[in-house]
């Protein structure tokens, strides 16, 4: 059996030497993805019924659900719409 080590989030961000800025874009994609995930079960729908709605093929919509592609915006929009979510530009809540 094969003994894996990982490595802590911490020590890999040092060592891509990520900014703040971007692991703070990392976090807002996975956000949106993830709220898109949560609005695509609370319409009960599958991949593949989400699929014929938004007009987004089910390869494309299961990729960006396993974080594999960035969705762009206007691929959003297609699928947020025909389950009546959009995207809207709010701002920042103070980091304490």
């Amino acid at each position: 059996m094969e003994n894996k080590v990982y490595e802590s989030w911490e020590k890999i961000r040092k060592n891509l030497n990520i900014t703040n800025e971007q692991e703070a874009e990392i976090q807002l994609e996975k956000d949106i993805i993830e709220a898109t995930i949560q609005a695509r079960k609370k319409n009960n729908l599958t991949q593949r019924e989400l699929s014929k709605k938004s007009g987004i093929s089910q390869p494309v919509i299961a990729r960006i659900e396993k974080c594999i592609n960035s969705p762009q915006t206007n691929t959003l929009i297609k699928l947020l719409y025909p389950m009546g979510y959009t995207i809207r530009v709010v701002p920042l809540e103070k980091i304490k």
